[in-house]
């Protein structure tokens, strides 16, 4: 049965190191070793350990310094960027004739805009076309044309019962305004 070993993070490498070390000065105090064809005393293999302790812990200090760092520009930068597009849309518009001046500015000239060919106006109307058809969409005049047809609906006047018979010399009262009832429309395709 194999096991298969996976890559120690730094913080399984750190305390494997520290480990090693206590280990080292707990069970040989004063020892001697020779690795690699180097001679080491257990102070100074510890010290070797120590070193590797060390790298390990900048490293970690780096990469907390680094998102500290990242988080900044983040905030700098969405608080910044908006100035300069709007300072570029500025100068954009004082110097919108002077390429040499908005290359000084780092701006590239605006383009020039190219007109279209007759083919691709030709191209732009029957697709225009085609959508209003697809669409269903139809002129001013032609809806104005649309009528609705509503069957079934009946009107009955609402008479008022507190108007009493006119009296001689004065003129009848004008009969009570009622809203028409509303015409529904439906759009033919």
């Amino acid at each position: 049965m194999s096991t298969t070993q996976s890559k120690p993070t730094m913080a399984g490498l750190l305390a494997h190191v520290q480990a090693l070390i206590s280990g080292t000065e707990k069970h040989i105090p004063n020892g001697s070793f020779t690795i690699g064809n180097v001679a080491y005393t257990t102070a100074s293999l510890v010290q070797v350990f120590q070193n590797l302790i060390a790298a390990i812990t900048a490293l970690d200090a780096a990469h907390v310094a680094l998102k500290d760092a990242i988080a900044a520009l983040k905030a700098t930068k969405a608080a910044v960027v908006p100035i300069m597009a709007a300072y570029r849309r500025i100068v954009q518009g004082m110097y919108a004739g002077a390429t040499q001046t908005l290359a000084d500015f780092g701006i590239a000239p605006p383009k020039a805009r190219k007109p279209r060919t007759s083919q691709e106006n030709a191209a732009a109307a029957a697709k225009a076309k085609s959508t209003r058809k697809a669409r269903g969409t139809t002129s001013r005049k032609q809806k104005l044309a649309v009528k609705g047809d509503v069957t079934g609906v009946i009107v009955t006047p609402v008479t008022d019962p507190s108007v009493a018979e006119p009296t001689q010399g004065t003129p009848p009262p004008a009969p009570p305004v009622q809203a028409a009832p509303p015409v529904l429309t439906k759009p033919t395709a």
